[in-house]
């Protein structure tokens, strides 16, 4: 690769005092250094995946790291031919991740956390006394998930303590939890700690750190990721497509959302089958007059009302200090 850009995914639980302060220093350095991404800065901390040249990245690396509040944080940085966003938004926000336990703060209860090498082993003997959670959405992890790991009927994070019901027959188990990047994991295993679950420990890293360090063996499909590639391949041992097209039923992990906006359900679509109804899941959806013309990607730039990218929201946001 001529020019090596970096993807770096991270996050970090950390008081900010002054998150909407901060928040106007941070952007102000990923824009000087040309850093495209999405952040979100809380009062609880920091989140975020981001792209830029090698060079860029590492300074930005650095400038987090030598802020004390930062200085704990786990880069997860793959390599890329160029930038996988478009544009940089730095969001002020009250949780790091939409979880609805913006009470509960992770650096209170101790950390449990699995190595990647130790999870390797557990995937392959699979012992019946362990469970692996998935605490993901299902339009994740029908794409991809680990070897047997037990999943949830979930379209967002924030509806993950709505399944403590569906969770306690495996209370005396004990949990792995894993996730993208490991930030939800931080609170999925504390609630399950908090509601007596004695035996609960976080794939560290989660499925990308994985994915570097074990090759992602025994993890089936692709892992779901949020910039422009959408999936990406993990598995560099035995790996095998799970996901199948919404329309046709053929195996296929090609992501995409409904052309009509009014739909705009987001599932696996093989070209073939976005071909029967020019990018729409149905007959109806593409006789809706809203329906968005189709380019052959399926995917459909977001718009953030009153955003710009350059300066943030035009009325700056209000989130509790």
């Amino acid at each position: 690769m001529k020019n090596i850009y970096y993807i770096l995914l991270y996050y970090c639980y950390s008081t900010i005092k002054k998150a909407n302060e901060y928040r106007e220093k941070h952007h102000l350095f990923c824009i000087e250094n040309n850093i495209r991404g999405r952040i979100i800065i809380s009062k609880e901390g920091i989140n975020g995946t981001v792209s830029g040249k090698k060079s860029d990245c590492k300074k930005y690396m650095r400038y987090l790291k030598s802020d004390k509040r930062f200085n704990t944080i786990d880069f997860k940085i793959a390599e890329y031919s160029n930038h996988v966003f478009k544009k940089l938004n730095v969001r002020l926000k009250n949780e790091i991740v939409n979880s609805g336990m913006e009470k509960l703060n992770p650096n209170k209860i101790t950390r449990k956390y699995i190595e990647s090498c130790d999870f390797k082993d557990i995937l392959r003997k699979q012992p019946e006394n362990i469970i692996i959670l998935d605490v993901r959405s299902k339009y994740e992890h029908n794409v991809g998930k680990f070897k047997n790991a037990l999943t949830l009927d979930i379209d967002n994070f924030r509806d993950f303590k709505d399944q403590l019901q569906n969770l306690e027959i495996h209370k005396k188990n004990k949990v792995i939890t894993y996730c993208t990047g490991g930030v939800r994991c931080e609170k999925a295993s504390r609630f399950l700690l908090q509601r007596g679950f004695k035996d609960v420990y976080q794939l560290r890293g989660g499925i990308i750190k994985y994915g570097i360090e074990e090759n992602g063996e025994n993890f089936d499909g692709k892992c779901y990721v949020f910039d422009n590639r959408v999936v990406i391949e993990v598995n560099k041992v035995n790996p095998k497509t799970i996901a199948k097209c919404y329309l046709t039923g053929m195996f296929s992990d090609r992501m995409v959302n409904c052309a009509n906006p009014e739909c705009n359900i987001h599932v696996p679509m093989s070209e073939k089958g976005a071909k029967l109804y020019n990018g729409c899941c149905s007959e109806s959806c593409m006789n809706n007059k809203k329906t968005r013309n189709y380019n052959g990607t399926g995917y459909y730039e977001k718009r953030i009302n009153g955003y710009n990218p350059y300066i943030g929201y035009k009325n700056k946001a209000r989130v509790k200090e």
